[in-house]
């Protein structure tokens, strides 16, 4: 059957593996976005537990709650698109977690920690923006990591404000 006696609505064998093709892409730089963000999740659960000030503990517990949504934003498409979202983190977020022990530890308290975070929010800004700017990714798709990297910029701006007053204080 030649394209122009093809039947309409449907699409070339071709046309269809290009589609499976670039869903896959997508599947793959949503889950390697959500392995990332649950390494954040437990992150600041695990800072919350780290630090001496009670409004950082409440403060790093709503963040992993923010995240956690975005999480679930990015599963969501990824299911949609055929994906078996990523449920675990990834041994580097649990090392940068452990390194975070450390330095407490050693006497850095709540400094130690808001640094810990504030490395791990700019390697998910960065991760967040290869992503975006990724043009092999679906305008829907796209559209949903915005939207979860909403909640990225929001808590660079907190980590931001927090190394601000610490640095003052």
């Amino acid at each position: 059957m030649n394209e122009q006696s093809r039947p309409i609505g449907r699409s070339s064998p071709a046309a269809s593996k290009e589609k499976a093709m670039s869903n896959n892409h997508a599947i793959s730089k949503l889950d390697d976005l959500i392995t990332t963000l649950i390494d954040s999740v437990k992150g600041y659960e695990h800072s919350a537990d780290k630090v001496k000030s009670e409004a950082f503990q409440t403060l790093f517990r709503d963040l992993a709650a923010e995240r956690a949504k975005a999480i679930d934003l990015l599963q969501a498409r990824s299911r949609s698109l055929g994906g078996k979202p990523n449920e675990f983190g990834s041994v580097a977020g649990t090392v940068h977690r452990r390194m975070e022990d450390i330095f407490v530890a050693l006497g850095g308290g709540d400094k130690a920690v808001i640094q810990a975070i504030d490395r791990g929010e700019d390697y998910l800004r960065e991760e967040f923006e290869r992503v975006l700017k990724d043009e092999a990714i679906d305008a829907d798709t796209q559209d949903v990591v915005r939207r979860a990297h909403e909640s990225v910029a929001h808590g660079q701006v907190v980590v931001n404000g927090l190394k601000d007053q610490l640095a003052t204080a």
